[in-house]
């Protein structure tokens, strides 16, 4: 027997399943439209996760997600360190005891100590600034980043990113 109530039921549901699918983005993430805070020409043709964390610090600018951005902005930099560790094969100075990397405070200082390469004073005054709006963006709960917080840092993130890329082989 035709149960039209449950044909309908079965329409809708079907139909909704169809748009879910149509309106998620990829399951790997889209790349971001605009190169707002890190040009896409400094991360191209280095390593599929570091353009990937790029384009989040991109994307998340370019939608008002400034917290998230500079979060990412964070992870970027930890990432491009110890890709400079390694790159010059030392990466054992910057491992705790069991072989773990460093946090990012300690990462930062032995990079600004390590004297296998001179890192330029813009960088040295702007990995500490850069870590600082990471660190609020991620653990304070009261503090909320405003694209003004991200605008002033553009230029050094730019300097800096491309500095550690450098240093890392990576172009």
């Amino acid at each position: 027997m035709f149960d039209e109530a449950d044909h309908i039921t079965k329409f809708v549901s079907a139909i909704q399943t169809d748009c879910k699918e149509v309106l998620l983005p990829p399951e790997a993430g889209l790349n971001a439209p605009g190169q707002s805070v890190v040009p896409v020409a400094l991360i191209k043709g280095t390593r599929g996760y570091i353009e990937r964390v790029a384009h989040q610090v991109n994307g998340c600018y370019d939608n008002g997600w400034y917290d998230a951005s500079a979060v990412m902005i964070r992870r970027l930099l930890e990432t491009l360190i110890i890709e400079t560790f390694e790159f010059h094969k030392i990466a054992n100075k910057i491992k705790d005891g069991n072989g773990d990397f460093f946090f990012l405070s300690d990462l930062i200082r032995c990079i600004l100590a390590e004297p296998s390469w001179n890192l330029t004073r813009n960088t040295k005054t702007a990995l500490p600034r850069l870590k600082d709006i990471g660190d609020k963006s991620a653990h304070s709960r009261r503090y909320h980043a405003v694209r003004n917080d991200l605008d002033k840092l553009l230029p050094e993130i730019r300097v800096v990113v491309q500095e550690l890329i450098y240093l890392s082989g990576l172009k």
